[in-house]
């Protein structure tokens, strides 16, 4: 183990180069440009500078290299509210704040911080004046928002009435008995029969696509409808499979998050360039760690896979500091001290890394 150790300070060494900040990370930023995929992590959600940074390097290949928008590990609907005031639709609010408090899903820090507002102050002056087709987005394509997804397709197709409304209503009818909690369902559908498969595949083909054909001013909420309706099946499929295997239900997620980019490309064209904001478990490859003996796959994996060379992966990470993070999921935030260990040594010998600090709520 020493030995090995010792194997990667030393590659460490020799091939490292200090990161001193984004404002002069010109070779970081000039390899990322090329890329049509460029995946930014963090090793937590809830430490300050990860946040700040990757929004840094997210302006600068935004402003140098044209990328055309940012898909979170968040939910849809919530982030479909940032992306609207980003865009500056005067509904979503008069400051970035007012879009946040949307985040009401814990953790409610992971996405409702002043980093995030502050980088999407940046992004609404920067989108100000361009044509809609040339404004930067801002979406979530994760899948917790099962009943929030299914308010949003039934409040969009209410206004429009039709086939899509009755597909709709009997998805939603199906998961209501369940009274909004995700374990229940996942268990009814296990081992009573009681799931809801059929009803969100069928609402799913209902919505699919219907962005292309939509008016200019209805496109984007087009979009919208179906990427709640994708979010809505991955959701079904996850509670469902959660009940039996771990490592499925994580693949479920992952390969969720994959298609839900691919259908963000597909929608701003061939020539898209797309930033990810995901943990590092996500973005990294997982057939270069233990993940792929367990059977599971990550979003690095499977974009790699799809669009190889084309995609390109920066990982935040930090010897010690502090982060905002619950004692268990669901728990009220707190913040804790990092611990110390392998990549505490290594850190340090290859360079004096930053003080990470908490992230600030909103």
């Amino acid at each position: 183990m020493r030995n090995k150790e010792n194997e990667v300070f030393h590659a460490l060494e020799r091939l490292a180069t200090p990161y001193v900040g984004a404002a002069r990370a010109n070779a970081l930023v000039e390899r990322a440009g090329e890329a049509a995929i460029v995946m930014i992590g963090e090793a937590s959600h809830g430490t300050s500078e990860f946040y700040a940074e990757r929004a840094e390097l997210s302006k600068r290949l935004i402003v140098e290299k044209g990328f055309r928008f940012i898909a979170v590990e968040g939910d849809w609907p919530s982030c479909y509210v940032l992306n609207r005031y980003v865009k500056g639709d005067a509904a979503a609010g008069t400051i970035a704040a007012d879009a946040l408090r949307d985040f009401a899903r814990w953790p409610t820090w992971m996405w409702a911080n002043r980093e995030v507002a502050a980088f999407a102050d940046w992004l609404r002056v920067y989108n100000d004046g361009k044509a809609e087709e040339d404004k930067v987005g801002f979406y979530g394509f994760d899948l917790y928002s099962l009943w929030e997804s299914m308010d949003e397709i039934l409040k969009y197709l209410g206004e429009k009435d039709g086939a899509d409304l009755e597909a709709a209503k009997r998805a939603f009818e199906c998961f209501e008995q369940h009274g909004r909690e995700e374990q229940q369902y996942g268990i009814a559908a296990n081992f009573y029969g009681e799931g809801c498969e059929a009803e969100v595949v069928a609402l799913l083909r209902k919505l699919q696509d219907k962005w292309k054909t939509a008016r200019p001013g209805d496109r984007e909420d087009a979009l919208a409808a179906e990427l709640n309706a994708l979010a809505v099946k991955g959701a079904e499929d996850y509670y469902r499979t959660m009940i039996r295997h771990d490592a499925e239900s994580w693949n479920v997620r992952d390969r969720h998050m994959a298609a839900a980019l691919e259908r963000l490309m597909a929608y701003h064209g061939p020539a898209a360039r797309a930033i990810v904001w995901a943990h590092n478990t996500h973005v990294g490859d997982a057939r270069a760690t233990d993940m792929a003996e367990e059977g599971m796959v990550n979003v690095g994996q499977l974009l790699r896979e799809a669009h190889g060379g084309e995609v390109y992966a920066i990982g935040f990470g930090t010897y010690q500091g502090s982060v905002i993070a619950g004692r268990g999921w669901g728990a009220a935030d707190r913040s804790d001290e990092g611990s110390s260990g392998g990549i505490r040594k290594l850190g340090r010998a290859a360079s004096p890394a930053r003080t990470g600090r908490q992230a600030a709520s909103a």
